[in-house]
């Protein structure tokens, strides 16, 4: 390969992801705002020609309360702890009034669709936590022929996957790869990411000073990719772009130090793999897209240069394939 690739993948869960961290109540605005900015980044990206994976939680594809009853996988989860259930949860969030904005997007999946560079993944069904006790292979593979399904009442056929949580469950691949998942976005390398759901503060620490300050080189050759067989292919993921800073010293700072590692990969004809959450644009949006523009600008500066280059998830196994 004579050129660098960026690759995007973007977790867009809305509530399903967070509520056994939010309430519905308190969140309405952030979730509100986050569905509004989603048509402005798909917008800055088609004029970038930026390419990027959505992998979206198949609950998200629902029209309505009655739809999402109807959809329920034929094996659950039964984690031990209860609150981790987005099946249970949304039994609740069905109750209260005003509650189908914050848990469907069916809208915006068919806006994200109708761009040809912005590629449709899954990030399971019901935001599927694979490292947690009381849940099973049988319930995972129940979970993801759901996802498979909703999305394919739509024309898509989905290719990639991102672990909720990036509980990546090494286990599961095989079931990944026979239901047609091709590609799986996988956690760094780092000793901080060897247990995504790991609360120690040693791990902590790492992952939030390793987004201001050089621990460690982020990109990787794409030779590092390989094929094997009945697996998908496992991508790292080099850095998740964190949420607008209070302190506009420590914004500007993991700004420069994406940037910079942007530019290593290019130079060094390497692939750098960014990831967020919509949600992480609905505390303060403005300054997000405006972030999210200068990373934008950089890359474009990349590409003139280094003829650095963007690609999805699917875009990218099939190089490798």
């Amino acid at each position: 390969m004579n050129n660098g690739n960026l690759i995007i993948s973007l977790d867009f869960e809305l509530i399903w992801g967070v509520f056994d961290s939010v309430t519905f109540e308190n969140s309405q605005d952030y979730f509100d705002n986050t569905k509004a900015i989603i048509p402005e980044v798909l917008g800055m990206f088609e004029r970038n020609r930026i390419h990027c994976t959505w992998a979206i939680v198949g609950m998200l594809f629902n029209d309505n309360w009655n739809q999402w009853k109807e959809n329920f996988p034929s094996s659950l989860p039964d984690y031990s702890k209860p609150q981790l259930s987005s099946f249970k949860e949304g039994l609740k969030l069905a109750s209260i009034k005003n509650s189908k904005h914050s848990c469907f997007a069916p809208e915006l999946i068919d806006l994200i669709g109708s761009y040809e560079s912005q590629e449709i993944g899954t990030h399971t069904y019901s935001h599927y936590y694979c490292l947690e006790d009381g849940q099973n292979l049988m319930n995972f593979r129940a979970d993801l022929e759901k996802a498979i399904e909703i999305a394919s009442l739509k024309g898509i056929q989905l290719k990639s996957l991102v672990f909720p949580r990036n509980q990546m469950n090494q286990d599961y691949l095989k079931i990944c790869y026979e239901l047609g998942i091709t590609n799986v976005r996988s956690n760094p390398a780092e000793w901080y990411w060897k247990n995504p759901e790991s609360n120690q503060l040693k791990v902590k620490l790492a992952r939030t000073g390793d987004a201001y300050i050089n621990m460690g080189k982020k990109s990787y050759p794409i030779t590092d990719l390989k094929r094997i067989n009945d697996l998908p292919i496992t991508q790292p993921a080099s850095r998740f772009l964190r949420p607008v800073e209070g302190n506009d010293f420590m914004r500007k700072l993991k700004l420069r130090r994406i940037k910079n590692e942007m530019s290593v990969a290019a130079k060094k004809k390497e692939i750098y793999h960014l990831w967020w959450h919509p949600h992480n644009f609905g505390y303060k949006p403005k300054e997000s897209l405006h972030d999210l523009a200068c990373l934008i600008k950089h890359y474009t500066y990349l590409n003139n240069k280094y003829n650095f280059k963007s690609l999805n998830m699917k875009e990218l196994g099939a190089l490798v394939k």
